[in-house]
């Protein structure tokens, strides 16, 4: 069975021969493997070990897309920078994590009305068309499942004014980010028909959005079925007339938003992370019925070259969220650069051999 064939099929929950596989690699990883010599330069993590699932990268969503991003202050440990959003982030130089935000230009609703929203239009300059047709092409010669992946409107909102802001203006003026949630989705609806039309269409879409923290979503499931899920739901919807199944990815603690995001449209969960409160086995038994699972496997005896952690936790798990043949193999985040290279391949290898049918 072919990594397209066996992802098309666990997304509707029907019988494979095993599980499938995908996993993110963070790019210090990526390049430590490559520079021990256990991948060979110029090849993937993803087609190294042939793993079921890619993703391309394929629309710009920043006010102003072709903008460069331009190093403001450094120190021997951190660059920062001003973005394509006006904002200012601080990054590490010698490892991968998320940047440090610093300043946002745009804090209320005065400021989107004026240096945002008219801005955000469904310009060609917005897409990465090359790049999607190429991996488009790439995958189907592979037989590889392919996804457009990018942000939702969650994602979106925050880069331009910051999760503080953002949050705050969900309790003091809600009408604000409702409008901002609802200008992303008919930002990315429009650009996905100009990419479709252009590059023709993926096997799925995978979103990511990280709507919670360690033991709470970032909002309550009221806050969110007023202000993020209409806009949610019109981009599932669009994706499901399409025939387009939605992976959503959501770090942190995000179950009590779960029956709304089902009700959204979700087809699968990614990531599922254990450290942030979420448990798979739990989320498998409340809506294991309805969407397919992605991740929910605890990275940390990974980053630690735990062998003895790994088995005990793919033994524990595993067994039980094949069932409804709807569970992809993937860490609960991603791989970490402390990881050796025979630490992966034993994850892999086993949770493989134990998600066979």
């Amino acid at each position: 069975m072919t990594g397209k064939e066996r992802i098309d099929r666990q997304l509707k929950h029907l019988p494979v021969d095993r599980i499938g596989a995908a996993e993110s690699f963070w790019s210090f990883t990526a390049k430590r493997w490559t520079d021990a010599g256990h991948i060979p330069e110029g090849v993937s993590c993803i087609d190294h070990f042939d793993l079921d699932i890619e993703t391309c990268w394929a629309l710009r969503l920043a006010i102003d897309p072709v903008f460069e991003p331009v190093v403001i202050a450094e120190d021997e440990e951190t660059q920062t920078f001003l973005d394509g959003n006006g904002a200012r982030l601080r990054r590490h130089r010698h490892h991968a994590s998320t940047p440090e935000h610093i300043g946002y230009a745009i804090a209320d609703r005065a400021d989107w009305e004026e240096k945002a929203k008219p801005f955000l239009t469904p310009a060609d300059n917005r897409l990465n068309l090359d790049g999607y047709v190429a991996m488009r092409a790439a995958c189907d010669a592979k037989q590889r499942f392919f996804c457009y992946g990018g942000v939702n409107v969650f994602e979106a909102i925050h880069p331009i004014c910051g999760h503080e802001n953002m949050l705050v203006g969900m309790a003091l003026d809600p009408g604000w980010v409702a409008d901002m949630a609802m200008t992303y989705a008919d930002l990315l609806i429009a650009l996905f028909e100009q990419l479709f039309a252009k590059g023709g269409k993926p096997d799925g879409l995978w979103f990511f959005d990280d709507m919670g923290f360690k033991g709470r979503p970032f909002m309550s499931p009221a806050m969110y079925r007023e202000l993020i899920f209409p806009a949610h739901k019109k981009t599932f919807d669009f994706a499901h007339a399409h025939g387009l199944p939605v992976i959503l990815h959501s770090c942190g603690f995000v179950e009590p938003l779960l029956p709304d995001l089902v009700e959204a449209g979700i087809d699968d969960l990614q990531a599922i992370e254990i450290k942030a409160g979420m448990d798979l086995l739990r989320i498998y038994e409340r809506f294991g019925d309805r969407i397919a699972l992605i991740g929910g496997l605890d990275v940390r005896p990974i980053a630690a070259n735990d062998r003895a952690g790994i088995r005990r936790e793919l033994e524990a798990k595993i067994p039980i969220v094949r069932r409804r043949n709807g569970f992809i193999l993937h860490s609960d985040h991603s791989i970490p650069e402390s990881t050796d290279y025979e630490t992966y391949r034993y994850f892999l290898d086993l949770g493989r051999r134990l998600g066979t049918y």
